[in-house]
């Protein structure tokens, strides 16, 4: 396969660029978490069809507000949750802003529209061709809880997380020595089920990567090799 390079916006505003002779076709996902409006709120940013997949998972057709916000679209839509236990009812708000080509998708409780307008305009909306970020406004209180990370599936290996490295992921590094790959080391471990999973650190990114059931588990540091992974932003 020829090499293929892709380039990938989190939505904090780091840039993650792929390199590889692997398939790096796929789209991606960003994820973040940011404190706003005194609540905890995780975003969640992806193709422009992202925000549709989400309302037709929960069985939801219509959104009940539609408008023009920070030069998108911005529907919000009314589900219902039941808690089969105590029988309490929620009506949580799917919060659903698109771009030209990505869309930016948040889940809300106990907030009405004009209180998800509020929460809204303390977090600037941008888009670029490579993904969409985010800009908390701290003199509205609103920052971000931790690095954003950006989810991608690599056909014929597995499912790639990367993230800035943090002193947290540093501490987090097993205490034996890794493979020595092209965009740092390379650490095996297997997950609470016993299934195996990688870390690869490098100076300025934190990957975890999950194989997929087809993938040969011997293999992953070799295909991991082919991939080059930079950081900018």
């Amino acid at each position: 396969m020829a090499a293929s390079f892709v380039t990938h916006r989190a939505l904090d505003g780091g840039t993650y660029h792929l390199e590889g002779d692997v398939d790096l076709r796929s789209p991606s996902t960003s994820a973040v978490e940011v404190v706003a409006g005194g609540r905890l709120v995780e975003f969640t940013a992806g193709p422009a069809s992202l925000g549709d997949d989400v309302a037709a998972s929960l069985g939801i057709a219509t959104p009940e507000s539609e408008l023009t916000f920070q030069k998108g679209t911005l529907r919000i839509f009314q589900s219902v949750e039941r808690e089969p236990r105590s029988g309490l009812v929620e009506r949580p708000s799917l919060v659903v802003w698109r771009g030209e080509h990505h869309a930016l998708v948040t889940r809300l409780y106990g907030l009405d529209v004009a209180a998800v307008l509020g929460l809204l305009r303390s977090v600037r909306i941008a888009e670029s061709e490579y993904g969409i970020t985010l800009q908390p406004d701290s003199s509205a209180g609103s920052a971000f809880a931790r690095p954003a990370t950006v989810i991608k599936e690599v056909p014929g290996l597995g499912l790639l997380e990367l993230s800035r490295r943090t002193r947290e992921h540093t501490a987090q590094l097993p205490p034996w020595k890794g493979v020595a790959v092209a965009s740092g080391e390379l650490f095996r471990d297997t997950l609470s089920d016993g299934s195996p999973f990688f870390v690869l650190s490098s100076t300025d990114i934190w990957a975890t990567l999950v194989p997929l059931a087809s993938t040969p588990v011997e293999r992953v540091p070799d295909l991991v090799g082919r991939l080059t992974l930079r950081h900018t932003g």
